[in-house]
């Protein structure tokens, strides 16, 4: 079942962050108080997490939220499946309810940014997987060879 978060989910989201190793301290940092602001904030204007509950225990989680000055373009700005997870179809169903939330709620656009290092092929071929085009890329944005790739998707109302 996919439900919004709530307070006691914490530490289990902040064990399946620990546990990715595609995520530098500092993007496990930043993954870590977005939740934090949440919990404390469960109607929060910009950040909006889903978690795909399985009995009680957290499979993985979204983030999304509405660009701020647009009329429908929406940013995933996380999906993270816990490692145990992967290649299980998780990361799928995450993804279609994200797409939904995008319907529903009016978008037409979703963006998703992710890197260009190698450690990243499986996120890249994940959203190519589901339809989704490289649709900017910025060279050296992170870091000198690292750079910023954005995914879209244009979400048909």
């Amino acid at each position: 079942m996919i439900r919004k978060l709530r307070a006691e989910d914490r530490e289990q989201l902040v064990s399946i962050i620990g546990d990715t190793n595609n995520f530098s301290p500092e993007e496990k940092t930043v993954a870590i108080e977005l939740i934090d602001e949440v919990v404390v904030n469960p109607n929060h204007e910009y950040y909006n997490f889903y978690v795909f509950d399985s009995g009680g225990k957290i499979l993985g989680y979204y983030c999304i939220g509405k660009r701020a000055l647009t009329d429908g373009v929406y940013d995933l700005y996380w999906i993270v499946v816990d490692g145990r997870q992967q290649n299980k179809g998780t990361g799928k169903i995450l993804l279609d309810h994200a797409e939904n939330f995008v319907r529903e709620s009016n978008g037409r656009w979703i963006l998703a940014e992710t890197s260009s290092k190698e450690s990243y092929n499986a996120t890249r071929n994940f959203y190519f997987r589901n339809n989704y085009s490289i649709v900017a890329e910025i060279k050296d944005f992170y870091t000198v060879n690292d750079n910023l790739i954005v995914f879209g998707k244009y979400i048909k109302i």
